[in-house]
C-alpha cells in the first residue's frame, strides 16, 4: 500500500501514517533516515538526554532513544554529536500576511530561524478573500512546502459590525471549517469584545454563532484583551469560553490573566516589562505562557530573527533556555490541541528538528522540517515550490473607478467661512473625538498644516463602487505640500487607506496603487516617487524577503526625504518619522472607540464609535 504525502492532514491518511510508523518504531518495517545528537530535549519533561538517536519515517518520527538502541534497518544515519537536538518552534498567533510574504517565501525565511509551524491568525487575508481562505493557506503545502500551516479562521471577518469586507464568517462558516479541515485548529482570536457581551450590539448574534460552531467541533476559541484589566471584564472574557490573551502589555494584568488560569501569549515587544517580574514573583509553573510574533515584517524579521529571537529576547531577561523553548514549543502546540503532530520531538510528530550549537544563544547550526534538511545556518535548502497565485488572490483591489481629487473632499454647508470638525489622531483610545473650528474655501472643509491638522481617509476596495469616508486626523501625515502616503494594509479589513496634504496628492496615490494591485505608494510634491508591491491580496509579495526587503528600503530613503508631521498617541509604539504603524491606526477592536472605517450600511459617513454604535457628522 502506497503511503499518504502527508502534507495536509486528514483522518483518513493519518489512520494509513500511523499504523506503518508504529511497524517502524517496532523495527518491522525499515526507517528512512536515522540523526543522531550529541543531546535532545524532552521538553514534555524539560529534560536534557544524552546521546541520542531520532528515527524519521517519511515526514514523522517513529523511534527516539539511546544512540544504537533502534533494533531496525534504516536508510541512513546523520550525526551531529556536537549539537543539541530541540523541537522546531512553532507560532502560537502570527499573522503571516505582515511578513507581507506569501507562505512559500515565509518558509524560506523562517525555517532557517527554526520556526517550523504557524497557527496562522487568519483574519487579515480572510477579509479579503474570505470564501477562498483556506485553499489559500494549504497552496503552499500541497506544493511541498516545509512549512505546516494550522488554520485559525478568524472572528474579524468583517473585523465589527459597522465594517464590511471581502469576506464574511459566521456560524455555518465556521462549523464547515472545522468539520472539513483537520488543520483548522479554532477560532481565532475574538477581537470584538463589546459584541461577545452586549446583547444589543449588531454582531452579537454572528460573534456567538462562531463561538457555538467552535464549541460544537471541539476547537480552540482564542482572545484578544486589549484593554480589559479589572477582574470583573477579565472575568467575564473567561466566563464567555475565551481561552487565551495576546494583548498584555504590563505585568500586572499579565499575572492576573495567569493566575485565573488564562492562557498568555507573550509578544516580543513587553518581554521587558513582564519577563523579569514573573519571575521575581516566583512564578513556578509556565505552562500557560507561549511566546507569539503576532506582526512582524519581513525586513524586521531579517534584521532581528522570527521564533528564535523570542526564545532569545526571553533567555536576556532571565528565563532559563529550557522554559524559554517550551513556551515556542510545546505549550502552544499543547494550548491548540495539535501536539499529537508538532512541539515536541517524539514518536508520531513530524521529524521537525533545531539542531543548536549553543544552547544559551540559540544559536542554529542546522533545522530538520519533515525529516529533511531545510536549512544550513541561514541558508534555506528547503524545497520552494513555484505557485502561479490565481486571480482571486492577485488581482483584489475592486475599487472600481479612477478617482479623482473632487472625491476626497468634505464639503462645507453653504456660505459658511469655518466649520466645526470631528478629529481622531492615530491610536485615538479616548472616549470622545476631539473637535477644532476649520477653515472653509471655495466650499469645502480645509486642512491646518499650522496644527498637524491633516486628511485621512478609507476606500472600499471590496464593492467596486470607490465609496470613500473622509476626514481629518491630528499629528501624523505628510507636512510637505501635494504629498500623500496610501497603503492596502489596513488592519483588519485592509480597505486602503490614504493620508495626505492635498487631494490632488490622494487621488493620485490611490489610482496608482490600484494599478499595481496594492502595496506602499508615496506621491512627494506632486509626483509618485516610490512604491512597494503587495501584488498577492495587497497583503504579500510573491518573492524572497530580501528582494522585499531591498525595495521597502529604497521606499523609506524616499519617504526620509519627505517631512512627517507628528504628535503622541495612546500606543507606545507608535514613533516620529514615516508613519508606517498607520497600517494599525485602522484596527476596530478594544481598546478603539471613534473610528473611520470606510462607508457601510451601519456607517455610511465612516464615522461610528465602535464600543456603542454612535455615529456622528464629520464637520458641521
Amino acid at each position: 500500500m502506497s503511503r499518504p504525502d502527508d502534507l495536509i492532514l486528514n483522518a483518513a491518511d493519518e489512520v494509513t501514517i500511523r499504523q506503518h510508523l508504529l511497524l517502524v518504531a517496532l523495527g518491522k518495517e525499515p526507517a528512512d533516515r536515522v540523526i543522531e545528537v550529541g543531546r535532545l530535549l524532552a521538553v514534555h519533561a524539560n529534560h536534557w538526554l544524552d546521546n541520542q538517536e531520532i528515527v524519521i519515517s517519511g515526514r514523522r518520527i517513529a523511534y527516539v532513544g539511546p544512540i544504537g538502541s533502534y533494533r531496525g534497518t534504516v536508510g541512513e544515519r546523520v550525526k551531529y554529536p556536537h549539537l543539541s537536538a530541540v523541537p522546531g518552534f512553532g507560532e502560537v498567533h502570527k499573522h503571516i500576511e505582515s511578513t507581507h510574504l506569501t507562505p512559500e517565501f515565509e518558509a524560506a525565511l523562517v525555517i532557517p530561524r527554526g520556526n517550523t509551524w504557524t497557527c496562522e491568525a487568519s483574519h487579515e487575508f480572510a477579509n479579503v478573500s474570505g470564501s477562498r481562505n483556506t485553499e489559500f493557506w494549504q497552496k503552499a503545502r500541497l506544493a511541498g512546502s516545509p512549512l505546516k500551516v494550522f488554520i485559525q479562521p478568524g472572528s474579524a471577518v468583517p473585523p465589527s459590525a459597522w465594517e464590511e469586507s471581502g469576506g464574511y464568517y459566521g456560524y455555518d462558516e465556521q462549523k464547515q471549517f472545522l468539520r472539513d479541515e483537520l488543520s483548522v485548529t479554532g477560532l481565532d482570536e475574538v477581537m470584538d469584545w463589546p459584541s461577545v457581551w452586549d446583547p444589543t450590539n449588531p454582531g452579537y448574534a454572528r460573534m456567538w454563532g462562531m463561538i457555538r460552531a467552535t464549541f460544537e467541533m471541539r476547537g480552540v476559541v482564542e482572545g484578544h484583551g486589549n484593554g480589559l484589566t479589572d477582574l470583573h471584564d477579565i472575568s467575564a472574557f473567561m466566563a464567555a469560553g475565551l481561552s487565551s490573551d495576546h494583548e498584555v502589555w504590563a505585568l500586572d494584568e499579565t499575572w492576573d490573566r495567569l493566575m485565573l488560569g488564562l492562557f498568555t501569549e507573550l509578544r516580543a515587544f513587553s518581554y521587558d516589562a513582564i519577563l523579569p517580574g514573573l519571575i521575581e514573583r516566583g512564578l513556578k509553573d509556565w505552562s500557560n505562557v507561549a511566546f507569539t510574533t503576532d506582526d512582524r515584517s519581513a525586513w524586521d524579521t531579517l534584521k532581528d530573527g522570527a521564533t528564535d529571537h523570542n526564545v532569545r529576547l526571553a533567555i536576556h531577561y532571565g528565563m532559563s533556555p529550557e522554559i524559554a523553548i517550551q513556551c515556542a514549543t510545546i505549550n502552544p502546540a499543547r494550548h491548540m490541541r495539535i501536539d499529537q503532530w508538532v512541539g515536541s520531538i517524539a514518536p508520531g510528530r513530524y521529524a521537525d528538528i533545531v539542531l543548536l550549537d549553543d544552547v544559551p544563544s540559540i544559536s542554529i547550526a542546522h533545522v530538520y522540517a519533515d525529516g529533511e534538511l531545510a536549512s544550513t545556518g541561514m541558508d534555506f535548502t528547503g524545497p520552494m515550490p513555484k505557485i502561479d497565485w490565481p486571480d482571486w488572490a492577485s488581482k483584489t483591489m475592486n475599487i472600481g473607478r479612477v478617482l479623482a481629487p473632487a472625491d476626497f473632499a468634505i464639503k462645507a454647508e453653504p456660505g459658511r467661512e469655518t466649520m466645526e470638525a470631528a478629529i481622531l489622531k492615530p491610536f485615538h483610545w479616548d472616549a470622545d473625538y476631539l473637535v477644532e473650528t476649520l477653515p472653509v474655501a471655495n466650499g469645502e472643509v480645509q486642512r491646518d498644516a499650522a496644527r498637524t491638522i491633516t486628511k485621512w481617509s478609507l476606500v472600499d476596495r471590496y464593492r467596486g463602487d470607490g465609496a470613500i469616508a473622509s476626514m481629518f486626523w491630528i499629528g501624523c501625515g505628510p507636512e510637505d505640500a501635494d504629498t500623500a502616503l496610501a497603503c492596502s494594509v489596513a488592519h483588519d479589513s485592509h480597505n486602503v487607506w490614504c493620508i495626505g496634504s492635498s487631494d490632488e496628492a490622494m487621488a493620485l496615490a490611490v489610482n496608482h496603487l490600484q494599478g499595481m494591485d496594492g502595496g506602499w505608494v508615496l506621491v512627494h510634491k506632486g509626483e509618485v516617487v516610490a512604491t512597494v508591491r503587495f501584488e498577492i491580496a495587497g497583503l504579500m509579495t510573491a518573492r524572497p524577503a530580501d528582494e522585499l526587503d531591498t525595495e521597502m528600503a529604497a521606499f523609506l530613503r524616499r519617504a526620509d526625504e519627505a517631512t512627517w508631521m507628528y504628535q503622541p498617541a495612546a500606543m507606545n509604539r507608535w514613533k516620529p518619522g514615516f508613519p508606517e504603524f498607520l497600517i494599525f491606526a485602522t484596527l476596530t477592536c478594544s481598546p478603539w472607540r471613534w473610528v473611520l472605517v470606510a462607508p457601510s450600511k451601519l456607517a455610511p459617513n465612516g464615522f461610528v464609535n465602535v464600543q456603542t454604535g454612535a455615529t456622528h457628522p464629520i464637520v458641521w
